[in-house]
């Protein structure tokens, strides 16, 4: 059942793998048309404003003109100055003096020109005039913008008269104040005068066109650029052609790793069951030192494996592949039994030695492990001061578990120790909460010491709580006597390393204890004499 739920995770993944990339690579396409679409409708919007804005500019600047000056209204003075403000101009048509809604005289030669119906008229007193009827023809070209008894012409469709790479982009300028356009070249929908709100620009999809507004720095004005959303589409499927194929060979690829992967990890799963019915596994066991008085006292039980062909696999490949696959267990219980045949008849006649004995996250389910430990210690005959069990961090995840199980340990009088401080889940309740004894401390941590390094002062931090949490320390990975020194003075109780001896055999561990027990010799070994200087003595 297990493998089949795993066979079933594996072709999920890798479909999930396969198809994501094309996923991502449309969705990337849509994105990088929609930002070069809206990037081209904001410079429409931005060439519209600014053409505005100086034709709004130029009026106002023509008409001021006109009113400081202090000509009469239609005199001979005042006609020139018209016309002159008409010739340097670059965006009026013309400019002369309102009387009873007609430019009775101004830059033009001719009878007086009727403005039309105001249309509206702004807070800061500008009269627009949008149709300004002509004799000639029945279009309304121009429009009028009116202040002080003065008035100018221009042609409506000059501040939208720029170039467009698309023949059918819609322009419009936008009366903030009344939400209407004074300008217009295609379509407007009054829906859009919203979707500015406070900003400066805006650009969203309405779903028939990609609109872009921009708010005048000067003037309660905004431009309005939009394009029909077909044009998004067409590049869309340009950029989808170029980068969902590169997507789907990535998704391929990665699918293919994962069918691979899957399959190497189905290859260890049954190399690691054939491994135990061939009986593979071995252990390896370090010495644990007593800091303080030097002696070895115990040593951590290591499981290794040497495959059919002779070749030593790593713990850190096959433990995670053994948990994924629910052969963890069985590990254990091998665990068990090598520990007894290779320790039992010292355990029972050594109190004072303990094997040190690493328990996954899945031991810690039920109490079965404890189980397993009963018998293990009815048939070695030892006893319960000759084990220590270490968990690893992860295995508090189910902490309700994690607590019935240290609890029936703790009954038998076996201790425990979690493993690995600090790089895994574990918090300071967690300590508090399941009544632990020992606190392994991880060798980055160690290899730290006397360095630089950030997290040379974590060890401190590490030792400290563990004091004031009342518990034994040990710390692994010690490699140097300064190393040892530090932790000595700190009240660390013990450690293991390449210091004081690397896994081996048990016989190599029994043998240093016996050494400790029979001559008082000490396992820690001695500082390398200091180097006697040259020269003539």
């Amino acid at each position: 059942m297990h493998k089949r739920l795993t066979y079933g995770f594996t072709l999920l993944l890798a479909l999930a793998a396969l198809c994501l990339p094309p996923w991502l690579a449309l969705r990337e396409a849509r994105r990088q048309a929609f930002d070069a679409e809206a990037a081209l409708t904001l410079g429409y919007a931005h060439d519209v404003l600014h053409r505005s804005d100086e034709t709004r500019r130029q009026a106002l600047a023509g008409i001021g003109t006109l009113v400081r000056s202090g000509q009469p209204p239609c005199s001979e003075g005042a006609r020139e100055l018209m016309r002159e403000i008409d010739l340097t101009s670059t965006y009026l048509q013309a400019i002369g003096y309102v009387r009873n809604g007609e430019l009775v005289c101004s830059s033009m030669t001719g009878p007086p020109v009727p403005l039309g119906p105001l249309s509206f008229r702004t807070a800061n007193g500008i009269g627009l005039y949008l149709e300004v009827p002509l004799r000639t023809t029945h279009d309304h070209p121009l429009l009028a913008m009116e202040r002080d008894g003065y008035a100018v012409m221009v042609h409506r469709d000059l501040p939208l008269d720029i170039w467009s790479s698309v023949p059918d982009v819609s322009l419009a300028l936008l009366h903030l104040e009344y939400r209407r356009t004074s300008l217009l070249h295609g379509h407007f929908d009054p829906a859009w005068a919203d979707r500015l709100g406070e900003r400066a620009t805006a650009t969203f999809s309405d779903g028939r066109y990609l609109v872009t507004m921009a708010r005048s720095q000067q003037f309660m004005t905004a431009a309005i650029a939009a394009i029909p959303i077909a044009h998004l589409e067409q590049r869309s499927r340009e950029n989808a052609r170029r980068l969902v194929p590169a997507g789907l060979l990535a998704g391929l690829t990665v699918a293919a790793a994962v069918l691979l992967l899957a399959r190497q990890q189905m290859s260890l799963v049954a190399a690691l069951r054939a491994g135990l019915r061939r009986g593979q596994f071995f252990m390896e066991y370090q010495p644990l030192v007593d800091l303080h008085s030097g002696a070895c006292v115990g040593a951590e039980a290591l499981l290794r494996w040497r495959d059919g062909a002779g070749e030593l696999i790593s713990p850190d490949l096959f433990i995670p592949v053994a948990e994924a696959n629910g052969i963890v267990e069985r590990l254990t219980e091998r665990v068990l039994e090598l520990v007894s045949a290779d320790a039992g008849h010292f355990l029972a006649s050594h109190p004072g030695f303990h094997v040190a004995i690493n328990l996954s996250p899945a031991d810690l389910h039920s109490t079965a492990i404890v189980g397993l430990l009963d018998r293990f210690m009815t048939r070695t005959g030892a006893l319960p001061s000759n084990l220590i069990v270490e968990i690893t961090e992860r295995g508090f995840l189910h902490l309700d578990s994690a607590r019935e199980v240290i609890e029936a340990l703790h009954t038998r009088g076996i201790e425990v120790a979690i493993d690995d401080f600090g790089t895994g889940y574990s918090s300071l309740s967690y300590l508090e909460s399941l009544e632990l004894d020992f606190l392994k401390i991880d060798r980055s941590f160690i290899e730290s010491i006397g360095t630089s390094a950030p997290t040379s002062q974590v060890v401190s931090h590490i030792i400290g709580m563990a004091h004031t949490l009342r518990l034994r320390m040990i710390a692994e990975g010690v490699e140097n006597h300064e190393q040892a020194a530090f932790l000595r003075v700190r009240g660390v109780d013990y450690a293991q390393g390449w210091l004081f001896g690397k896994p081996g055999s048990f016989e190599h561990a029994a043998n240093l204890h016996r050494a400790a027990l029979d001559s008082r010799v000490q396992c820690l070994p001695r500082p390398a004499p200091a180097a006697r200087p040259e020269g003539p003595s």
